[in-house]
């Protein structure tokens, strides 16, 4: 077996283990809810992928707990600008 003939020094086994750590996981922005989420994953907040709903958020939640998730979907769908044309720019 073979074995080393001389001890590697502590800078030495430092610089190998350099490159040994954790990353931070890439986070993307939801194109429906706007919350931050793991990029090509269904969002955890509002269920949605590839803009189509996957999973449905409401289903588990109490009564009371619902009422407050809709109630947020609502006031973020309202506050989302709406897509004008050219025409209905000039209108205002």
């Amino acid at each position: 077996m073979a074995v080393p003939k001389q001890r590697h020094t502590k800078s030495r086994r430092n610089k190998r283990r350099a490159n040994i750590r954790l990353e931070a996981p890439s986070l993307v922005k939801c194109s429906k809810c706007g919350k931050m989420k793991r990029s090509h994953a269904v969002c955890q907040n509002c269920g949605y992928y590839k803009g189509r709903e996957v999973i449905d958020v409401l289903k588990d939640l109490t009564k009371k707990e619902k009422k407050k998730k809709e109630k947020e979907i609502s006031l973020k769908e309202e506050q989302e600008p709406k897509n004008l044309s050219m025409e209905g720019l000039s209108k205002k």
